[in-house]
């Protein structure tokens, strides 16, 4: 019970026992400057950092909006000797009603530069293609009728025959005849002038914290300057130009993009537009700048670049065909971001006392270095800390008391004694 009772008593000494800070003046040059100079540098960074670079003192929001395009730009090609069969199929005028696949998106717009065109495909049966796995057949009996060839081109008809003289695969119901077997030109792309194409951006933004609405296309310009400029980053006017040539925009992308490379298999390259506007000065300051990067992976060993396929569908005598076009091209992602600030009086005084608040980790660095790490810390600690024990305390002090009321008379000095006795 002894063991059980002190250890109870120690446990309520510490649950009940209180800590105040006490205030020790420390004369040592050495320890005030680097307390002084911690100061300085959480005031620097309170200052210089929080309060003038990072605008503490505004509010502040991020943009939403949306963006359009319009692509602009025709080219003539007249390409012979590709082996791609049906030359005439790329013997023509290009416009934007051809390689703008779909007319619209949102925030993003497709530009064909490549192709391979398979024309006047009707619903027939034709032969598989080798290359799809399990179609090569020696008899019919492996080409079980209504099974369809799920990486395939159709739909089994329980038949087995001749691909070519040497090659027998199943027969399929499908659009016949099959997609060319022939790939695109790797050298250069069909449309090789669309990197003279131009994309006109057209983008409003809105700030909804402040109600601020602003639009990527300055307003004072005049209709001829959006009718000539072409944006050019190094150009104090036209870096504020919203259309962008194609061949530019992939020059000025980090890192740089190659026409030969992207136009031929085709990619992903993302516009970004940056709105950074300081709503404490005039709206017109408020204008983007944008950057440009690919967003796909241009080294990619398997399944490099954007490709789809579309068609379009006609009648000949009833019967109904279509032309297939695989596309490669450039798809344009754009992008907004950005951030928007106006002062505000809460977010001035809340950053700032936030800041004299981080004061304190000046104290409690030099704390550390006094009490732990300097040559007289034990010296030190006595100084900064007290144990006071109040029980302790007051039964001295009443000990005290009882010794003085049993001494009586006799507590009183000898020469007081000798006075009274010879009174």
């Amino acid at each position: 019970m002894t063991v059980m009772g002190a250890a109870c008593s120690a446990f309520w000494t510490e649950v009940f026992e209180y800590d105040t800070p006490k205030i020790v003046h420390i004369k040592s040059i050495k320890i005030g400057l680097a307390c002084r100079i911690i100061q300085l540098l959480i005031f620097s960074y309170i200052i210089g950092y929080v309060i003038v670079y990072q605008k503490g003192y505004q509010n502040h929001d991020k943009p939403s909006g949306t963006v359009t395009t319009k692509v602009k730009g025709t080219a003539y090609t007249n390409v012979t000797n590709t082996g791609l069969g049906g030359d005439n199929l790329y013997k023509r005028l290009w416009d934007v009603s051809d390689y703008v696949i779909p007319p619209e998106e949102h925030n993003s717009v497709f530009v064909m530069t490549n192709m391979l065109i398979t024309d006047d495909q009707s619903q027939s049966t034709c032969a598989e293609d080798p290359d799809v796995a399990k179609v090569i057949c020696d008899e019919d009996k492996q080409c079980p009728a209504g099974e369809p060839v799920y990486i395939g081109n159709g739909v089994r008809t329980g038949k087995c025959i001749s691909y070519n003289s040497t090659i027998k695969t199943c027969e399929i119901y499908s659009w016949c005849p099959l997609e060319n077997e022939r790939k695109p030109p790797k050298v250069q792309p069909v449309i090789q002038a669309a990197k003279d194409f131009t994309i006109l951006l057209k983008s409003t933004v809105r700030f909804d914290k402040f109600n601020f609405r602003r639009r990527n296309i300055v307003e004072n310009a005049s209709e001829d300057y959006l009718k000539n400029c072409t944006y050019n980053a190094q150009h104090h006017l036209f870096r504020f130009c919203p259309i962008f040539r194609i061949g530019d925009i992939l020059k000025e992308s980090t890192p740089k993009v190659e026409w030969g490379d992207i136009s031929v298999k085709g990619g992903i390259m993302g516009i970004v537009m940056n709105w950074n506007c300081n709503l404490d000065f005039d709206d017109e300051y408020c204008l983007p700048t944008y950057e440009f990067k690919r967003l796909d992976d241009p080294f990619a060993k398997l399944a490099r670049g954007y490709n789809f396929r579309f068609a379009d569908f006609y009648k000949v005598n009833g019967t109904l065909y279509r032309r297939q076009t695989k596309a490669y091209g450039i798809r344009f992602e754009i992008q907004l971001h950005g951030d928007g600030g106006r002062f505000d009086v809460y977010f001035l005084v809340l950053n700032v006392a936030s800041g004299i608040a981080l004061l304190a980790v000046a104290t409690v660095i030099c704390d550390i270095c006094v009490l732990y790490l300097h040559k007289k810390k034990d010296y030190y600690y006595d100084k900064k800390y007290k144990q006071v024990d109040e029980l302790k305390d007051d039964y001295e002090d009443l000990q005290s008391s009882s010794s003085v009321g049993r001494t009586g008379s006799s507590d009183i000095p000898v020469y007081n004694r000798n006075l009274q006795a010879g009174k």
